[in-house]
């Protein structure tokens, strides 16, 4: 091998190990948030199963009891299968066990948005937390319903943009929870304000800086 062979490849093999250390951490991270999120805020409708417990979360969670179940459900499915989607190396060693994840994804969100459509009509927050609720189980049903035709018309790369965008969606129940409560926007008031701004910024200006990433990637090929 000659030096400037040698020398080519160096930055390339460093820069592929310090791609890989990124996605792993981040996969972490991702996978870290979701399942501290489903600890804190999901189970405990499971394990407290009573009008007080759900009046905790909104005055008419008793009321929608079976839709906001059915929404947390699909929505902790969806969340704790679509990080194993992006594993490459999972994909290529379990292929098949990699496509029953997918449609358990797809049900998961089929099931959440189900759940948020119906919950939106009828919010304790007001009409303007309905709206950003529906546009998001929209925005969330859509991206799912993308990522599977693409891959049923076996374009990959379309597949794995449009499962980034709908990942990202399915992740903003995580990124509402902690906008709303660890971040300044916490001290908003009134309250309605914060939940409605906090709605729309949870799912849109993630998918922005992706998009952004996505298609730099693209002109820079």
């Amino acid at each position: 091998m000659s030096t400037a062979t040698a020398t080519k490849l160096a930055p390339q093999t460093a820069g592929n190990k310090v791609g890989l250390i990124t996605k792993i951490l981040t996969s972490a991270v991702v996978v870290g948030f979701a399942v501290a999120f489903v600890t804190k805020y999901v189970f405990r409708y499971y394990l407290n199963y009573n009008e007080a417990a759900f009046a905790l979360g909104s005055p008419k969670y008793w009321g929608l009891r079976w839709w906001l179940l059915f929404h947390i459900s699909g929505g902790t499915l969806a969340l704790l299968c679509g990080p194993w989607q992006f594993w490459t190396g999972f994909r290529a060693r379990y292929l098949n066990l990699h496509r029953w994840m997918g449609k358990l994804f797809l049900l998961g969100v089929v099931m959440g948005s189900i759940g948020a459509f119906r919950m939106s009509v009828d919010t304790a927050f007001g009409w303007a937390f309905g709206v950003s609720l529906f546009v998001l189980a929209t925005a969330w049903l859509t991206s799912a319903t993308m990522a599977y035709y693409a891959i049923r018309n076996r374009r990959i790369e379309v597949h794995k943009e449009w499962m980034l965008r709908a990942y990202i969606i399915t992740f903003a129940f995580v990124t509402f929870r902690i906008l709303s409560d660890y971040s300044p926007l916490s001290h908003v008031v009134p309250v309605g304000d914060r939940i409605v701004t906090i709605g729309w910024l949870c799912w849109t200006v993630p998918l922005l800086v992706a998009e952004v990433v996505m298609q730099l990637r693209r002109i820079r090929v």
